[in-house]
């Protein structure tokens, strides 16, 4: 059995793997899932808030583990994990990385995103007034994260989404081939993703390559869409 941190994207808390968890708990794992700080319900002013301060807050998590874990990043949540296994790559059995940024050393979110004309979600973005968070016009959501969601499972992403803090999409990820290229990584590609289209996933991984590569066939929020493919795919590892 094995312990997963699952680390949630931008825009989202922990509620986003209320479906998993169990899952994953039903089957033996011992399943951690955060909030970041500023998300969720967590409190942290996003004016407060880093990528170092992400990272910082996932390698307490790593550093309190039994074992070492299998850390999970959806979407923005692979910059944060990259970051996290630069630190602590003795803690961290495995990287999955689930439709998510897999950033090259010295690469922002907001670096890789820019070279992407497909995604939903760049043209849908509204920044704050002072530019520190931002958040994706209503309109857009069901189609650029949830298109093939439940209605029910939409309604309460529709309800919890939430501002994300702009620093850590600008602040360029430091990694190393002697740190973070140790450990081993796994990259689920969504294939029917609006958010972070496969054009774009498979340019990340041609760039930083993943020891395997998995798919799924549906939108870019499998936890809602395809849970029971997701946890055994999870399972199997």
């Amino acid at each position: 059995m094995s312990t997963f941190i699952l680390i949630h994207g931008a825009w989202h808390g922990a509620w986003c793997w209320y479906k998993l968890v169990p899952r994953l708990e039903k089957a033996g794992h011992t399943v951690i899932a955060p909030d970041l700080p500023a998300m969720g319900r967590d409190r942290t002013s996003v004016k407060r808030v880093s990528l170092a301060t992400w990272r910082d807050h996932i390698c307490e998590l790593l550093d309190a583990a039994s074992e070492p874990v299998v850390l999970v990043g959806h979407s923005r949540g692979g910059i944060v994990i990259s970051e996290a296994a630069q630190h602590r790559p003795h803690r961290i059995r495995t990287l999955v990385y689930l439709a998510a940024f897999l950033p090259a050393n010295g690469e922002s979110l907001f670096d890789i995103a820019g070279r992407d004309t497909l995604s939903l979600v760049g043209p849908n973005m509204m920044m704050s007034d002072d530019k520190t968070s931002s958040v994706i016009r209503a309109e857009a959501l069901r189609e650029a994260f949830y298109g093939e969601c439940s209605d029910e499972d939409f309604a309460l992403a529709r309800l919890c989404v939430q501002a994300e803090p702009t620093v850590p999409l600008a602040t360029p990820v430091q990694i190393t081939a002697e740190r973070f290229g140790t450990v081993p990584r796994i990259y689920v590609e969504c294939l029917r993703d609006k958010a972070i289209p496969l054009s774009l996933q498979r340019q990340m991984q041609a760039a930083t390559p993943c020891q395997r590569v998995a798919q799924i066939d549906t939108d870019h929020s499998p936890f809602f869409s395809r849970v029971d493919e997701l946890a055994s795919l999870l399972c199997s590892l």
